[in-house]
C-alpha cells in the first residue's frame, strides 16, 4: 500500500494503446495518478471531463494526468473518444496497480458486496514521491481539478 512519501513505482502499467506507462517519462512534473472504479459510468465519466475541462490550467500548474481502472485498452478507448479525454488511460486489468496503492477491496452498493477500486487520487511530485493522496470520500467528481489545485 503507498502513503505520503513513499516511492511510486517506475513500471505503471500499458495505457489505451498497449503502450508502456513509465514514472520516469513525469519527471520534472507534478502526476495526478487517480484510480477510478469504472469507464462509460456516471460518477467516473463526470470525474474524467472535469479534468479534461481544467486540464491546461492543470498543466500550467506543472501537472500531468493519468487515469488508472481495471477495464481494458478497448474499453479506455471507447472512454476517451466518446469523451475527449486529453491524458492516458491505464488498463490495470490484472489489478497491479490497484493492489499495490491500496485502492482495491470489498464495496457495497445496494446490498450487494463485491470488489471493485476506490476512487482515489494520488500527487506524486516531480522525484517521484507521493506527496497527497485524497480519499474517496473527499473526492467531489464535479471539482476533482479545483480540489487538486486547492481552488
Amino acid at each position: 500500500m503507498m502513503e505520503i512519501g513513499s516511492k511510486a513505482p517506475e513500471v505503471l502499467g500499458h495505457d489505451e494503446n498497449g503502450n508502456e506507462v513509465r514514472l520516469s517519462q513525469f519527471k520534472g512534473k507534478k502526476l495526478v495518478l487517480y484510480f477510478y472504479p469504472k469507464d462509460l459510468t456516471s460518477g467516473c465519466t463526470t470525474q474524467a471531463c472535469n479534468l479534461r475541462d481544467n486540464y491546461e490550467e492543470l498543466k500550467k500548474q506543472g501537472y500531468e494526468v493519468v487515469g488508472v481502472s481495471i477495464n481494458d485498452e478497448k474499453s479506455h478507448k471507447k472512454f476517451i473518444e466518446k469523451n475527449n479525454l486529453p491524458f492516458p488511460l491505464i488498463a490495470d486489468v490484472d489489478q497491479t496497480l490497484v493492489q499495490q496503492f491500496g485502492v482495491w477491496g470489498e464495496k457495497s452498493m445496494y446490498g450487494r458486496k463485491y470488489f471493485g477500486t476506490f476512487r482515489t487520487t494520488f500527487i506524486i511530485n516531480e522525484e517521484g514521491v507521493i506527496t497527497r493522496i485524497m480519499q474517496p470520500k473527499e473526492i467531489k467528481v464535479k471539482e476533482h481539478a479545483q480540489q487538486i489545485l486547492g481552488e
